[in-house]
């Protein structure tokens, strides 16, 4: 049912980025315009962000094509439930030592190699590293595989009535589970491209993970004898697949990982040790999601699904503005903390927020306003009620409250990882996982699903201050001179952009009510009629590019 709303919404939005990236990518440039001051990473990391952002984008929308040819193709039944369980376990694991304390462990270290030492050396540090992490994940996989009935019923207690569901589950977990050692492989070679400013290689792989489980769905699944088993098969060579494609680009950098190990590495030993905390901060992220996700099963029916389908239009602006400009700082201000250069990390620190500011508020305030609409024409059908998209908006609203915070954290706590600082995110995180379950049981009474919405939206500004706190009160962040004067032109083009959204957009049971083709073609009319005003405002009030390109 969402496939007809994607596809303009896709065309409409591609094409905005695209002159965006070309308006502003030629002011980062052009000399004559006075853009380039002594320190302006500008233009090399306005291309890596809009690189990274645009695989984002590409990765969101594929995997909401995804989700449609599943849904088309199997359904929802035994078979599918065995399919997800089966593909969460490796991602659960993934999420823990690749994407998340690895990466923010490696990073730092390697760009201090980088810097300060010879590239013999580097190359030696890479190998052990390879080796290490590779052992360690091997191993991790043979138990997964060998253990993964068990593993299943851990994870999925609820199979073990269902010996079919949980045989079926235990047989594709066998299949999917080395894909966590070869996304995390992946994650690793991303680490080291990132390292050399090559961002474009490592933001492709989410789009080939979606890809290939698409042509599963669609060629292989018709062939085989249980054809949900495709799937499985379709996420073991997307995690070989994302894998190699990595190594010839790392065969240009002559920095293709021989697998040796040594555990006298005084690099490995590092990177090992700043992963502790950072593999605790992460553990933190998700026992909140979990807790989450229990409360809300003691709500009424649908709950859990109307915070997903809140979760999932998040994930657009957090992902493709959020994500991206973490990736592109963190290897930047890590070679500015190995080269010695204070002045410099805390310049690229205020252009990322620059941008947080720039965009996040505005998608905010967007999402906030729209937040009915959008999800009436995404996901209103015969099974997603008129109410589903009433109760699906209100936790949406209370998300979006929380974006330009979701963002700021994704900035911020780069700016400790580059500094091999690992802890004191740790310790905030802490502080606002308690402060998170408090609110949730405290909101959850009178807010329902949409109070455990908004307790992630308070706690997470609260994580976002204490991070911001922490980099100012050592010194490490400055603001930039100008800082208030254009928060304010921002606050007053998101207030005219707001008072515009409100007269145009019509109460919710006008939009419930709309033929299908009617609510894209209202919205796409809406969201340029917004960020028009939004734009026209923000320059008329004295904006120029030139304050979110250069670093002074």
């Amino acid at each position: 049912m969402v496939t007809r709303p994607l596809l303009p919404s896709v065309t409409s939005v591609t094409s905005v980025y695209s002159v965006v990236y070309f308006y502003f990518s030629q002011q980062a440039e052009s000399p004559t315009l006075g853009y380039n001051p002594p320190f302006c990473p500008a233009a090399p990391m306005f291309r890596s962000l809009f690189t990274v952002g645009a695989f984002t984008f590409l990765s969101r929308i594929l995997g909401f094509v995804r989700d449609l040819v599943l849904a088309h193709a199997f359904g929802a039944g035994a078979a599918t439930d065995a399919f997800f369980v089966a593909f969460k376990i490796p991602n659960f694991f993934r999420r823990l030592f690749a994407e998340g304390a690895f990466a923010t462990a490696f990073v730092p270290v390697l760009s201090e190699y980088k810097e300060k030492r010879a590239f013999e050396d580097l190359k030696r540090f890479v190998d052990h590293i390879a080796g290490a992490l590779g052992g360690v994940l091997l191993a991790i996989t043979i138990i997964g595989v060998l253990f993964a009935p068990v593993i299943v019923m851990v994870f999925a207690p609820g199979f073990i009535g269902d010996a079919d569901k949980q045989q079926l589950a235990g047989d594709m977990l066998r299949l999917t589970f080395p894909y966590l050692l070869f996304i995390s492989l992946t994650a690793f070679c991303g680490a080291i491209l990132n390292t050399y400013g090559k961002f474009g290689p490592p933001a492709i792989a989410p789009v080939l993970l979606n890809v290939c489980l698409i042509a599963a769905a669609l060629w292989l699944a018709p062939q085989m004898e249980r054809p949900v088993v495709a799937l499985a098969w379709g996420v073991f060579i997307a995690g070989i697949i994302q894998f190699l494609f990595q190594l010839p680009f790392l065969a240009k950098l002559r920095l293709i990982p021989r697998f040796s190990i040594d555990r006298k590495d005084e690099g490995v030993k590092r990177v090992m040790w700043l992963m502790v905390p950072a593999l605790f901060g992460v553990s933190v992220t998700q026992l909140n999601l979990l807790l989450d996700t229990l409360l809300a099963s003691f709500l009424e029916t649908g709950s859990i699904s109307w915070l997903y389908y809140s979760d999932r239009l998040m994930e657009f602006p957090l992902g493709i503005l959020g994500v991206a400009l973490g990736t592109v700082i963190l290897p930047n201000l890590s070679a500015k903390h190995a080269s010695e250069s204070t002045e410099g990390f805390s310049r690229t620190l205020d252009w990322a927020l620059r941008w947080v500011l720039f965009l996040g508020l505005p998608s905010a305030v967007g999402l906030f306003v729209l937040a009915g609409p959008i999800i009436a024409t995404l996901f209103q059908s015969d099974l997603f009620q008129p109410r589903d998209v009433e109760m699906a908006a209100r936790s949406l609203m209370a998300y979006s409250l929380g974006l330009l915070s979701f963002i700021a954290i994704k900035v911020l706590a780069p700016g400790y990882f580059a500094r091999q600082d690992t802890k004191t995110p740790v310790r905030i995180a802490i502080k606002a996982m308690t402060v998170n379950m408090v609110l949730n049981l405290i909101l959850i009474f009178p807010l329902a699903h949409a109070g455990l919405a908004l307790a992630t939206t308070l706690s997470s500004s609260l994580n976002a201050w204490l991070l911001y706190r922490g980099l100012r009160n050592e010194g490490i962040y400055q603001p930039a001179p100008g800082w208030w004067k254009h928060l304010l032109r921002a606050l007053l083009a998101c207030a005219a952009m707001a008072a515009t959204l409100l007269w145009l957009a019509g109460d919710l049971a006008a939009w419930t009510a709309m033929a299908r083709l009617d609510k894209i073609l209202t919205l796409l009319g809406l969201i340029l009629a917004g960020g028009g005003v939004y734009l026209g405002v923000l320059f008329a009030s004295g904006f120029r590019p030139a304050w979110i390109l250069r670093a002074s």
